[in-house]
């Protein structure tokens, strides 16, 4: 059989299986496997010698004879793209940043301390991201909207759905800082409610019976380990932390503005009391959140059932509880309480931004000890990716924050100037934020360069592989330039990594601005040479319009993908690269895709090979490529063994390799082409995603398959493919041959003639099938017959 499995952006099983009539033979309207509608009983047509559809026998009857295999597609693309809900996920972008950063640990050689350290530092970073945006919300709905502008009769004047707030109950400061607080706290109530259904549809997906083999005890590579694509334990543990520390940043910034008040001199003491019990009580349990957050990490060496259900209810409804003694204490009467000024926002975002900073300086000192544990030359940033990314995952969350707050302030202030506005920590950040975007845009200059005076050197490569053609100068240009342009991926590592190195400085430039001189960029350089003063405001003005126009275009882009499947399906792309990993150290980090689709590859495989005594090549493109991998280390290793790959269009050492080297570092490659019956890949010079997987030829596979084929197999990779088939008219073809890419590899002979390979390899002595199964699910076998 050969198991199909799809990359990016998704397709149907009609053009997988290049057949209009395709049925659903095991699986739902999320993820399925489908056939063609004449190959849905090919294994008992098989037991009883009837040919397949196109006349040939099936499987491998003997060395030799043509080989008809039964083609089946796996459709996953509606796990990150199907419905419009989905479009949503966009404003949770940094969460699924900083969950990256977790999979970018290097490869270590023992250093388990500093692998746990590793884990806990970025979750951490996971859980200042939750502070930061709830930081966020109460800064807009408590400070400027409850605070500040409610407290100003020409602002409240100028909204009149904050009329009633100047007048009768609710005017009390205290009372209006509680009913704004609902805001935030809905907000946290939604990501609770989001991350508890992904959670029952992704996080419970049962691994294989039997996968817990003897590879569990720590032999395995590292997604082979049994417990790698269940995390359901930790994953609802960091949604009980992160809850009730979003629940506590409500309750914090509504106890603080009340307890500064009844301290002042000639408070009332007995509520003076109640505050400071309430602000230990609150700190007591922010220390218990980050205790539950370093706690505990993945359990990968066996899947680990339990769930600790007293802790997921006992810490949010604790921070609950809290959050409404807040509201009580903030509501009593206070007579001769107004609110003036700004909220302590500056302190808050100040000390958010200052500890993001000294995570993130951590984490890279154990990120450069574990990678000179075992360093890999081909790792992205020499062991830094992870807390590159980090800090990135932090500036989009201090951005949208920024963002945010800004657009509020200027829509609720307009033009009168009666409202201080934001947190002056939020409009440093902003002022950078020009500086940040020149640089990038000369590097990004300065790398077009380069990649235009490559083309000249591109062009005698492309002769060579076409070699005695015709051709037009033009299009052997054009054809140069497009390898040249995919050639730039390899970038990637230096642009993330001056990026990162710059918002690094940038950001503590502006942080260290703001709490040295507690002024705006533009008011702290009054008095300062004209030049100097001139900057200044023109970056706090421009930071300030971008940082808006930035937040208006996340969520107008989210909207647009949100009505338009277009856009949906391009959002689900996005998805589709960044959310393949486990929600490691965000559990409001869109799900994670892949523990629904390895298991499901797993399943199929595993119970397949058990009723027909088969075996299998396993063909997946780009995306489709690294499921394959996942899929085909989560095989027991007889299993394994009688599974050959067949990719194409891969990342898996390009991307994969050298961002996540933990777990796609070239010694896991090294031993799956061991592992595996044989691999091989194809890759083109024109594809800006796939890349060799630059392994060597194996001498044998794994000795515990006990009817392994003893032929070595050779070097996964192939020389590229030649990409376009054709420079100019041929008598093969006579119209011109197009640029493929990263798509179409079906199109190439040589396709074809891998796979022939691969199946008459597999055909070789494979045992005939066995009666009374057909690998189907048959349970569901009807209803596919009529999905068809």
């Amino acid at each position: 059989m050969e198991l199909l499995v799809h990359g990016v952006g998704g397709t149907t099983p009609e053009e997988m299986l290049d057949d209009p009539r395709t049925v659903r033979v095991t699986g739902d309207d999320i993820a399925a496997v489908f056939r063609r509608a004449d190959d849905v009983d090919a294994e008992r047509a098989a037991d009883r010698g009837v040919p397949v559809a196109d006349g040939r026998q099936p499987g491998g009857q003997g060395a030799g004879e043509p080989v008809a295999p039964v083609q089946e597609a796996y459709v996953w693309c509606n796990l990150t793209s199907g419905n419009g809900s989905r479009a949503l996920w966009l404003l949770l972008l940094p969460f699924m940043v900083v969950n990256l950063a977790h999979w970018m640990r290097p490869a270590a050689r023992g250093h388990e301390r500093s692998v746990r350290l590793h884990g806990t530092l970025v979750r951490l970073a996971g859980l200042s991201l939750t502070v930061l945006l709830v930081a966020a919300a109460c800064e807009v709905a408590l400070d400027l909207a409850a605070w500040q502008c409610a407290g100003t009769p020409a602002c409240a004047a100028a909204h009149s759905w904050l009329e009633f707030l100047t007048d009768g109950w609710w005017s009390a400061p205290g009372r209006r800082l509680a009913l704004a607080a609902t805001v935030p706290a809905a907000l946290t109530v939604l990501l609770w409610y989001l991350s508890h259904r992904t959670w029952t549809a992704y996080e419970s997906q049962q691994p294989p019976a039997g996968t817990e083999h003897e590879e569990s005890a720590g032999d395995a590579a590292p997604l082979g380990r049994p417990g790698f694509w269940y995390g359901r334990r930790l994953v609802a543990r960091l949604r009980a932390a992160h809850t009730a520390a979003a629940l506590l940043t409500v309750a914090a910034a509504v106890t603080a503005a009340a307890a500064r008040h009844d301290r002042a001199p000639g408070g009332p003491a007995l509520l003076d009391l109640l505050g400071r019990a309430l602000e230990t009580a609150l700190a007591a349990a922010a220390l218990s959140v980050v205790w539950v957050v370093c706690r505990r990490g993945r359990s990968e060496r066996r899947v680990d059932h339990t769930l600790d259900a007293r802790l997921q209810r006992v810490l949010p409804l604790a921070a609950a509880g809290l959050l409404a003694l807040a509201l009580v204490y903030a509501c009593w009467s206070r007579p001769g309480w107004r609110s003036a000024g700004p909220l302590p926002g500056d302190a808050v975002f100040g000390a958010l931004s200052l500890a993001q900073g000294l995570l993130v300086v951590a984490l890279a000192a154990v990120a450069r000890t574990l990678h000179r544990s075992r360093p890999d030359t081909r790792s992205a940033l020499r062991g830094l990716a992870g807390p590159a990314v980090t800090l990135l995952a932090c500036a989009l969350g201090g951005v949208m924050s920024g963002g945010v707050a800004q657009r509020v302030a200027d829509w609720l202030d307009g033009r009168s100037g009666t409202l201080t506005g934001p947190p002056v920590v939020l409009t440093w950040q902003a002022s950078a934020i020009p500086v940040l975007l020149a640089v990038l845009l000369i590097l990004l200059a300065v790398l077009a360069h380069r990649a235009w005076r490559s083309v000249r050197g591109e062009i005698p490569a492309v002769l060579d592989d076409h070699p005695g053609e015709p051709h037009d100068p033009a299009r052997v240009r054009g054809v140069a330039r497009i390898r040249a342009l995919a050639a730039l991926t390899d970038r990637a590592p230096l642009l993330v990594g001056v990026v990162a190195a710059v918002t690094f400085l940038l950001g503590a430039g502006a942080v260290a601005g703001a709490l040295g001189t507690g002024h705006a960029p533009a008011d702290a350089a009054q008095g300062t040479p004209a030049a100097v003063e001139a900057t200044a405001e023109v970056a706090q003005a421009i930071g300030s319009w971008l940082i808006g126009l930035g937040f208006i275009l996340f969520v107008t882009f989210g909207r647009r993908a949100y009505r338009d499947a277009s856009a949906r399906r391009t959002i689900g792309i996005l998805w589709d690269v960044g959310t393949f990993w486990p929600r490691a150290a965000h559990p409001f980090a869109p799900p994670c895709y892949a523990e629904r689709a390895v298991p499901d590859l797993t399943w199929r495989m595993a119970t397949w090979t058990a009723s027909t005594g088969g075996r299998l090549v396993l063909s997946g493109h780009s995306q489709g490529s690294v499921l394959a991998a996942a899929a085909a280390w989560q095989l027991p290793a007889p299993v394994r063994a009688r599974v050959a790959l067949l990719t194409y269009g891969s990342p898996l050492e390009r991307l994969y390799g050298r961002w996540f080297p933990a777990h796609f570092g070239p010694e896991a490659l090294r031993r799956l082409h061991q592992e595996v019956d044989c691999w091989r890949n194809l890759h083109r010079r024109t594809d800006p995603i796939g890349g060799p997987v630059l392994v060597a030829g194996a001498d044998a596979v794994t000795p515990s398959a006990p009817d392994a084929d003893p032929r070595p197999c050779p070097p996964v990779d192939r020389e590229p493919l030649k990409d376009p088939l054709s420079l100019g008219r041929t008598t093969e073809h006579p119209l011109p041959a197009p640029v493929l890419g990263h798509g179409d590899y079906q199109a190439d002979p040589v396709f074809a003639e891998e796979r022939a390979a691969l199946l008459a390899r597999l055909a070789t002595g494979l045992p005939a099938p066995r009666g009374g199964g057909d690998g189907r699910d048959t349970a569901q076998s009807s209803a596919g017959r009529s999905s068809g």
